[in-house]
């Protein structure tokens, strides 16, 4: 059994997993229309490959990937195409991705060209991260980092350990645990094959100690492989962020803005192993997972396998509706879900939780002045200086905010939550995060359109001197012929 390292910080909120936790995973009927954006990852979006009108399989590529980061779509069932075009995106803003919308047929047919690996680890780690790629699998613990990149990290890096991320530390969620409880040996398999294509031979698979089933489970899968420990962690959030867990399990820090990588160790889901599974098994692309919908206001709270595209409005349906009306509705968890714009919008590839707090839950007080207790100072994970940033952020002093560790801050709102005065911090260190992302795309657009101008008037020097020694050559050249025609004697008729 290997030491676990305390790390600092953190907080024990009420985890409310016993609304969900029992209740086996169910699979969602197909809604009338799926909604599939186009972008459901970090990087580019994909690029799509149909037209309105045609008629799709299931599993059939929808989309393809564009540039390095970048991860394509699949049809998540068989059907018809509506449309290209604007639907609100599954993001607090609500803004409109382009987004392909299909009507499903009812007969759920797949594609007929799957091709399956009969054993996986015959393949060169290269194979199986094109594999990975082309399945459009991205990290679906919320990240959506594509995994075939981090697969790649192997390249790179000086690569170890292979860490899967069982913690599922947010409150309400057990999507993961019901996972684990119910596919250990398909969870483990393709974590077996994310250590091939990353050419480690070490896993720990850490789990946190408030879900003994699914440790057993998977203690039990892992059994008769000597390169696999599962571990388990103590309760405390956010224990499922990348770089504490690995420090938990290493006592070693990730460098400041650096990549567990860096020292040797990649971090994977446990939803991400199975859809490597699924994806090298079976030929199945990501067209579908499992989510968690619970909180105070579901009439019914439960785990559903849901297809990809799917409106929130149908998951909410499927569980009986509301109790009663809900003060927020989240996607994901309720320290660092976001707040949905619309239950119109669709289910993506990074939806692990839909959440409706009631007034209770969501712990709805008036924001007081700060009281200098440190609470939050003592919450953060990261060491920082939550009250410091916060005033400084206030004052407009976005730099000074940085040199206080801003971009250190993973946003797991510990300290909004310690806070005895109901500040909330983390919108401040959101706001000024996409404040300074702003200002960086600013001064990049003005940086470029300087070099452009630049360029732009090189080039028509550039052809100003073209056209000028053109009008000079032009000149010589008649000069020349006016001068031969002087020179030539005239030779008269009869004379």
């Amino acid at each position: 059994m290997i030491k676990l390292f305390k790390i600092r910080g953190g907080v024990h909120p009420q985890d409310r997993k016993q609304l969900s936790a029992n209740q086996a995973i169910e699979n969602l009927p197909l809604p009338p229309l799926l909604h599939i954006p186009l972008q459901q990852h970090i990087g580019a979006p994909a690029e799509p490959l149909v037209r309105r009108g045609e008629t799709v399989l299931k599993g059939a590529l929808l989309a393809r990937s564009q540039g390095a980061i970048s991860a394509p779509v699949h049809a998540p069932t068989s059907g018809r195409i509506m449309g290209i075009g604007g639907f609100p995106a599954h993001h607090p803003s609500g803004l409109s991705v382009r987004t392909i919308t299909l009507q499903p047929d009812g007969n759920d047919a797949w594609v007929d060209h799957l091709d399956p690996v009969a054993d996986p680890f015959t393949l060169q780690p290269d194979d199986i991260a094109r594999r990975v790629a082309e399945a459009g699998i991205v990290g679906m613990g919320g990240a959506t980092f594509p995994a075939a990149v981090k697969l790649n990290l192997r390249n790179r890096y000086a690569l170890h350990t292979l860490v899967i991320n069982g913690a599922e530390c947010e409150p309400y969620l057990t999507c993961d645990d019901r996972l684990m409880r119910e596919q250990p040996d398909e969870v483990l398999d393709g974590v077996l094959i994310l250590a091939r294509g990353l050419g480690v031979e070490r896993i720990l698979f850490a789990i946190e100690n408030n879900k003994p089933e699914a440790f057993a489970a998977m203690n039990s899968a892992a059994h008769a492989y000597s390169q696999v420990e599962v571990v388990g962690l103590p309760t405390r959030y956010p224990m499922g962020s990348e770089k504490h867990l690995v420090q938990t399990l290493t006592g070693r820090e990730t460098p400041a803005r650096g990549l567990t990588a860096d020292i040797g160790i990649v971090v994977q889901n446990v939803a991400t192993a199975l859809a490597v599974h699924e994806a090298l098994r079976h030929a199945r692309p990501l067209i579908s997972r499992v989510m968690t919908v619970s909180g105070g206001a579901i009439r019914q709270p439960r785990n559903i396998h849901v297809p990809l595209g799917t409106p929130l409005s149908s998951l909410i349906d499927f569980c009986g509706g509301f109790k009663q009306k809900p003060a927020r509705l989240i996607s994901g968890g309720p320290m660092m879900g976001q707040p949905v714009p619309s239950i119109r919008v669709p289910v993506v590839k990074g939806s692990n939780g839909l959440l409706a707090l009631t007034e209770e839950e969501v712990r709805l007080r008036s924001e007081m002045p700060c009281i200098r207790c440190a609470s939050c100072v003592h919450a953060c994970p990261c060491g920082l200086l939550p009250l410091d940033m916060a005033a400084q952020i206030r004052v407009g002093s976005l730099d000074a905010s940085v040199n206080l560790g801003l971009l250190d801050c993973i946003a797991c709102g510990s300290c909004a939550y310690a806070c005895p005065s109901h500040i909330p911090l983390v919108h401040y260190f959101n706001y000024a995060k996409g404040e300074l992302a702003a200002r960086q795309r600013a001064q990049h657009k003005q940086n470029e359109t300087k070099r452009l101008i630049i360029i732009r008037k090189a080039r028509m020097e550039a052809l100003k001197q073209a056209k000028h020694e053109m009008m000079m050559k032009r000149k010589r050249e008649l000069a020349t012929a006016k001068q031969r025609n002087t020179e030539t004697p005239s030779t008269e008729v009869g004379a």
